[in-house]
């Protein structure tokens, strides 16, 4: 029996999240359950920055990007020493449960943690990247993926009134889960991601016959993470083969963690926060919430982190074919 739980948020933010914190503490006060907020993360943890959560403290944040409990990443949990004080705090404050909002590192950590010290947890996706294995998508991506597409969309308008090819920089370290929707969506000529291998040769051979048909604009997305190093790099190499090819760099970075969330990203977070405290109530541990095909289901921790969720291979042909 649930009597009292916590949440927190570790990792990169991304938009959503407080709508999935939202959920939690709401879920948690609806069933009678007491709720606290861990501040930034394990960090916060270990530090015992737990504060007692009711539903006024929620209010009118359902909208905001970030998150309001913060985030840090803890160096310090990563130890046997560090996860005992995070017990410790954890025991003083009589947690019996925890719902862990994040990515692949949180979900590792709480794994961890709970094989030593049997706190059970529920893990909710929350990360930009959309890379976790157990769900269709994660809180924050829809929102990162309009982020990014707004801003190649005006870039598009510079390239075209300047005959110009730009090299434009999207999130993804291990994924290019943002770069394709952001490659078909934004009319984007090449795409380059982790997942596939794309050489800079092939790039120029894609350029070059572009420009030989007169074409005189060009977009190519590069997913931070590529194999081929990041966009100034390619687009140095670019300009090195095709010199009379006038080429720019735009990196977007860390303006696709901010912002409002879209209503696909209030929506899943808020049902994520819901799914993960009844989950801790129906004696779930070790796992994270999802939706997969509009279907929530809660995938062992082990396989979310371990199992590659894979690219969809179709959508490199669409990349190909539309930009004939």
């Amino acid at each position: 029996m649930m009597k009292r739980i916590a949440v927190f948020t570790s990792g990169g933010d991304s938009p959503g999240m407080n709508a999935c914190i939202r959920a939690v503490v709401r879920t948690a006060v609806y069933h009678g359950i007491e709720v606290y907020g861990i501040m930034r993360g394990y960090k916060g943890m270990i530090k015992g920055e737990i504060v007692k959560l009711d539903s006024a403290s929620v209010s009118n944040t359902v909208q905001k990007g970030g998150t309001l409990l913060k985030s840090a990443r803890s160096q310090t949990f990563m130890t046997k020493e560090g996860r005992q004080q995070a017990f410790d705090q954890l025991s003083n404050h009589k947690i019996d449960g925890l719902v862990a909002i994040g990515g692949n590192g949180t979900f590792t950590g709480a794994m961890l943690f709970e094989q030593e010290f049997g706190i059970p947890t529920v893990g909710a996706p929350g990360t930009i990247d959309n890379d976790l294995y157990g769900t269709d998508y994660t809180i924050g991506y829809d929102t990162a993926v309009n982020t990014a597409l707004e801003a190649i969309d005006k870039i598009r308008d510079t390239a075209d009134s300047h005959d110009r090819c730009f090299f434009i920089e999207v999130m993804g370290r291990d994924s290019g889960y943002i770069a394709i929707p952001c490659a078909i969506g934004g009319g984007a000529e090449i795409v380059m991601i982790p997942e596939t291998q794309m050489s800079t040769e092939a790039v120029i051979d894609t350029l070059r016959t572009g420009w030989k048909r007169s074409k005189t604009s060009f977009i190519v997305i590069v997913a931070e993470g590529d194999e081929e190093n990041n966009a100034t790099t390619v687009a140095a190499k670019v300009k090195e083969a095709i010199p009379e090819l006038d080429t720019r760099v735009t990196i977007i970075g860390h303006v696709q963690r901010g912002g409002s969330p879209t209503a696909a990203d209030r929506l899943l977070g808020s049902q994520i926060g819901i799914a993960a405290v009844e989950g801790l109530m129906n004696g779930m541990h070790n796992v994270m919430a999802g939706i997969v095909d509009r279907k929530l289901v809660y995938t062992p921790f082990h396989e979310t982190i371990y199992k590659k969720k894979l690219i969809n291979q179709s959508f490199m042909r669409m990349v190909e074919i539309l930009s004939v």
